[in-house]
């Protein structure tokens, strides 16, 4: 077994990561909508997602992206993670919530490995209670277990912006919350990409950012990848084909 160790300021959440994978035939767990609301208007983007997999079927064993926009705007993941097996899987204004309820028909019929999940960003935004949001993704780790027990989780951090730096409190108390989560589950790694994006002066650096002051560019995900991808390929290219 490899042990591999993420670093959050001052938390180490440490993995030790097996080779197994088990798919399970469980049914999905009952609709947990009512926590937030389910976003029924991003139905049409999961349908999409839906009829691009009943005509190409994705390989089994792959690692899922999933997440809300900041997830479905890094164009050139595949590249970036390559020799990794990604199935891109973002869909924007997605928060925790939706991420569990949806999992069912984006995420579990890849039947997955792994999964890389960036979501707590548009919690935050809506108004979300930080313990609400750690508490879903305790509900979404449960339902991916449910079905592929030897699943890895690897959690991105909340990303700092400048459009959202007023709410950034939250978002770090949201992380910290998601670091303790993953420290007590061997298969769960917190991956911190929040750090890397301040300057000497702790702003958000503009180059990483859009003119909307939201989304990331290419420079953003440049860093993102410097972070997550030696993480990945420490724990998952082994299990490549």
């Amino acid at each position: 077994m490899m042990k591999v160790a993420v670093v959050f300021k001052g938390y180490v959440a440490l993995a030790l990561l097996s080779g197994s994978f088990v798919c399970s035939a469980q049914d999905a767990t009952p609709d947990e909508g009512k926590r937030y609301g389910v976003s029924r208007w991003l139905e049409p983007e999961v349908k999409s997602f839906e009829a691009q997999d009943k005509a190409h079927p994705p390989r089994p064993g792959a690692i899922v992206c999933f997440g809300s926009s900041s997830m479905r705007m890094w164009n050139d993941i595949q590249e970036d993670l390559a020799p990794l097996t990604i199935i891109p899987r973002g869909f924007g204004g997605s928060n925790m919530n939706d991420a569990l309820m949806f999992a069912d028909r984006m995420v579990l019929p890849c039947e997955p490995r792994a999964i890389v999940l960036y979501e707590g960003d548009n919690d935050v935004a809506q108004g979300i209670g930080v313990e609400r949001i750690v508490d879903t993704f305790g509900l979404f780790v449960d339902k991916v277990h449910n079905h592929f027990p030897e699943c890895r989780i690897y959690v991105l951090s909340v990303k700092p912006s400048i459009k959202r730096m007023n709410m950034w409190a939250a978002m770090e108390e949201v992380n910290r919350l998601l670091a303790e989560e993953c420290d007590k589950d061997q298969r769960l790694v917190f991956v911190d990409v929040a750090s890397v994006m301040f300057d000497e002066d702790g702003e958000p650096q503009k180059e990483f950012f859009k003119p909307d002051d939201l989304h990331m560019t290419r420079e953003g995900y440049a860093v993102w990848r410097d972070v997550l991808r030696p993480v990945l390929m420490d724990a998952e290219l082994q299990y490549e084909n």
